[in-house]
């Protein structure tokens, strides 16, 4: 008899033993989440002006709960339970990329930390522009257009070195000839590949790809630089709006610095209606709006330089079209303001158009 008992106890405990591990399956018990998004992906897309319930789930008893856009906290809450909601509004200012952060902290000080990444989209539907050739001109088919800008009057061409062999210039240009102008030019090292370039106050800046070096020139004098300005990151396209230049990388960022110092006074990020627009390349500053090129693409994007939103969309690929499939892709955009004459080019084009935007 005792022997059955003994067995029994020996079922009983093997068999408690067995279940218990099944009664403690609940997945947040095993991973310890104090409090979660309560939210089916990993991302939250909004527009500009909507606004939504931000669902958050509390899984255990805790002290304290916050709720962290980047580096600022939002909202925190003391000894929440059950669910919670948080409307969230997508202010103009919130327009881009960011990151929610959910910090909760238990009775003994322990924190676990969820995240959701949000993306506020501009609420305006680009228009859509095409862009129209009005005239044509020779341009030196051997340069890899990197940046287009005009000053006073006078055309200045940057370009690249894909190659590394040397052949990175900056030149003033003869529009009618597409040739550089002699004594009007200046080359770097096969180590220098050469971005976008503009013109401020009578010096010439000119970007490197991942130097990470902005040399500076006197606009009528390119025997040499004056100045080298530093920067982190690579460099794509710089114009200016008179008072800071404006540059992008290559992302859906970009950048207004100092003239003087080069370090960055703010930040936008272009976005539509329906995402961000990455790999802005060459970019020009017209009639109070940046005009950016979208590498390795025929379109260009007007961008309200306050926002970052895309106001209108340009399709460039007429242009495209006209050099019969020679050379590489669009990229040079420049606003000759004493004409009020818009001009355009691509890598290793041998033609360069005037051009006019027009409804699509």
């Amino acid at each position: 008899m005792k022997k059955k008992i003994v067995i029994a106890l020996i079922v009983i405990v093997g068999g408690a033993l067995l279940i218990l591990p099944l009664l403690k399956s609940d997945p947040t018990q095993e991973s310890g989440e104090l409090a979660v998004f309560d939210f089916d992906q990993d991302n939250l897309a909004m527009h500009v002006g909507d606004k939504v319930d931000l669902k958050l789930r509390v899984e255990q008893p805790i002290k304290s709960m916050e709720l962290i856009m980047d580096n600022t906290v939002l909202k925190t809450w003391n000894t929440p339970t059950g669910s919670v909601v948080f409307k969230l509004k997508g202010d103009q200012e919130l327009m881009g990329g960011h990151r929610l952060t959910l910090r909760a902290t238990d009775n003994d000080g322990n924190t676990n930390t969820d995240y959701l990444m949000l993306r506020v989209l501009s609420d305006i539907e680009p228009e859509q522009l095409i862009a129209k050739i009005e005239g044509s001109y020779p341009h030196l088919s051997s340069s890899y257009t990197q940046g287009l800008a005009f000053y006073q009057g006078r055309l200045f061409e940057g370009t690249g070195d894909p190659g590394r062999a040397g052949k990175t210039i900056v030149a003033e240009v003869d529009l009618a000839s597409g040739k550089w102008k002699e004594g009007k030019f200046m080359g770097l090292g096969p180590t220098r590949f050469g971005e976008g370039i503009t013109i401020l106050n009578e010096k010439l800046y000119q970007l490197t790809w991942q130097s990470q070096v902005c040399y500076v020139y006197d606009a009528n004098d390119l025997h040499g630089n004056i100045q080298e300005l530093t920067y982190v990151g690579e460099g794509w396209g710089l114009c200016n709006d008179g008072e800071s230049l404006i540059m992008s990388s290559g992302s859906e960022r970009i950048v207004f610095r100092d003239p003087l110092s080069f370090t960055t006074t703010r930040t936008i990020d272009v976005y539509d209606n329906t995402g961000p627009i990455s790999n802005l390349n060459e970019l020009e500053y017209i009639d109070g709006l940046i005009y950016a090129n979208v590498y390795q693409t025929s379109m260009v994007v007007v961008v309200d330089p306050e926002t970052g939103k895309v106001l209108k969309t340009i399709d460039a690929s007429e242009l495209v079209k006209s050099t019969d499939g020679r050379g590489d892709v669009l990229n040079g955009i420049a606003f000759d303001s004493e004409t009020n004459k818009t001009y355009m080019t691509g890598k290793y084009w041998s033609k360069m158009f005037r051009v006019k935007f027009e409804k699509k």
